[in-house]
């Protein structure tokens, strides 16, 4: 089993930054990627990054490139997802998941996915 916890989140204004921090426990070998979805309002959950842990390798959502960035620390366990020129757009319920095959989560498809965070609220607001 592999447990989740997200932290980081809060209120921000349209332009600023924030990092949301994943950090992971249980058997975190059998994880090959981790990554972030978002889910706002009335929405689907959508995929925003996945980070491989086998080769380093990432994937991001078109309306995320550039201003989002998924890295991992010098811990093992932890995954930070750092968050430039926020937009009310991002605003949404941010949920760490992990995919033993990977497949899923450098696909950035909900199914499949293996575990999830319980997930964090991000909203961007004037």
């Amino acid at each position: 089993q592999v447990q989740l916890v997200e932290s980081g989140g809060g209120l921000v204004q349209p332009g600023g930054s924030l990092r949301l921090f994943c950090t992971a426990s249980g058997a975190i070998d059998e994880l090959s990627a981790i990554g972030w979805f978002r889910q706002a309002p009335g929405k689907e959950r959508e995929g925003v990054a996945c980070l491989s842990r086998h080769d380093g390798f990432t994937t991001y959502a078109d309306s995320v490139r550039g201003r989002f960035t998924i890295a991992s620390s010098n811990r093992k366990n932890l995954v930070y997802l750092q968050m430039n020129n926020l937009r009310e757009g991002d605003t949404a319920k941010y949920y760490c998941a992990s995919d033993n095959a990977a497949i899923s989560c450098m696909g950035l498809r909900s199914a499949g996915i293996d575990y999830w965070g319980r997930g964090i609220q991000v909203t961007v607001s004037s």
